[in-house]
């Protein structure tokens, strides 16, 4: 346990310390802002690019994997909205409802944690999740809440906004031109992939950093949020692993260490993505905001049991 601790809790103590930071004053509001659109539009698209264009096919070919991250993953999102729509929500809320529900911050969390409890081996396991999380699972939501939005607009019209905003997203970007590299067979010339490492290697303590940053923001309480936010955070926390880890023995039988970076991913807390998806939209914020919180706290303890139960 004082080894898995060990490796757990200095990823947290990064997170901490942005909370702290912008507790104290030491962080202006503006200052998330600014880490933030650092982290997503510079550090964290160099490291996914860096690791996509150096990866082989057999790498990123782990169809199983796919399957039972994909599976519960949407599994959990659907459910989510489907709930959330018999509960009365219009469209736009309940895709927010499903993002908490299943949005693991695999780009803030994934990447440093399985590096330390996994090895360099996991990373593209991380970069598939990743791709799956902010690629796919949130232009489903996009999509949703741009009908919602555009309800009488055409079909055709919502799709063109949906695709340009995924095409605006260099989160997106960074992994389609990595595939781009990777598949010519070019390489990434030295200069390029000293360049690359600087940058990619400031993409996981700035975002822990920021997302603690983040987690520090003071919000309005939204009435009867508790509930709801507690469901979330359960569905988020023990639901969800529990099915990837169901899928990944009985259904698509994975080797251990793929199945332990699948449940572990599908363990993280709730990502910042849906928190910016509801502010833009002005839906759910508060609540957002306090499920990320609470599953980010709540996350530290088990993590680290799960990390004792895995090994």
């Amino acid at each position: 346990m004082i080894s898995i601790l060990s490796i757990v809790l200095p990823i947290f103590a990064l997170t901490f310390i942005g909370w702290l930071a912008r507790r104290i004053g030491i962080f202006s509001p503006q200052s998330t802002t600014e880490l933030n659109r650092f982290v997503v539009y510079l550090a964290l698209p160099a490291l996914l690019f860096d690791i996509v264009a150096k990866a082989k096919v057999a790498d990123l070919w782990q169809p199983d994997f796919v399957a039972v991250f994909s599976l519960s993953t949407f599994f959990f999102f659907a459910a989510t909205v489907a709930v959330s729509r018999l509960a009365g929500r219009d469209i736009g809320d309940a895709a927010i409802h499903g993002l908490n529900g299943a949005y693991s911050n695999t780009a803030f969390l994934g990447f440093p944690l399985l590096l330390a409890t996994l090895g360099p081996g996991s990373q593209t396991l991380t970069l598939i999740a990743t791709i799956n999380t902010v690629c796919m699972l949130f232009a489903v939501a996009i999509v949703l809440i741009e009908f919602g939005n555009q309800s009488s607009a055409r079909p055709m019209v919502v799709a063109l906004r949906v695709a340009q905003a995924l095409f605006r997203n260099p989160l997106v970007l960074a992994p389609l031109l990595g595939f781009a590299v990777m598949w010519s067979g070019m390489g990434v010339a030295a200069p390029l992939d000293a360049f690359l490492k600087l940058l990619g290697s400031a993409a996981s303590p700035c975002a822990l950093v920021c997302l603690g940053m983040f987690l520090a923001e003071p919000r309005e309480v939204e009435a009867g949020g508790t509930g709801k936010a507690a469901l979330l955070v359960t569905l988020k926390l023990f639901a969800y692993p529990a099915l990837t880890l169901a899928l990944a023995v009985w259904v698509f039988p994975l080797a251990k260490p793929l199945r332990n970076a699948a449940v572990l991913l599908a363990a993280l807390p709730t990502g910042t993505g849906p928190f910016m998806l509801a502010e833009f939209h002005r839906r759910e914020g508060s609540l957002t905001a306090r499920v990320i919180l609470v599953s980010t706290l709540l996350s530290i303890g088990t993590i680290t049991l799960l990390l004792s139960l895995l090994a």
